[in-house]
């Protein structure tokens, strides 16, 4: 059986024409599996915000990453709590 979790996939950004406070030329982002999205031609990106918004695709180059590269990033993706 397929495992259900999925895996964080990355993108280089080769295109920010419409966006460039959101995004930056060759910076490697997170893409957030959407189907919906991926079908319109979009991708779900965290983009400079922290937010994840829909751009579109043809604004990135999809990146497969050494798997000791995707736990790293995926370690600095987790912020640790605040405590007062």
């Amino acid at each position: 059986m397929k495992n259900t979790k999925s895996t964080p996939h990355f993108a280089i950004c080769v295109n920010n024409g419409e966006y460039p406070a959101s995004l930056e030329l060759h910076k490697i982002y997170r893409v957030l599996p959407d189907k919906d999205a991926q079908a319109d031609g979009d991708l779900r990106i965290i983009d400079e915000s922290g937010e994840d918004y829909l751009f579109p695709a043809d604004y990135f180059i999809p990146v497969d990453l050494p798997q000791t590269i995707v736990r790293a990033l995926d370690k600095s993706f987790v912020r640790p709590a605040v405590t007062a």
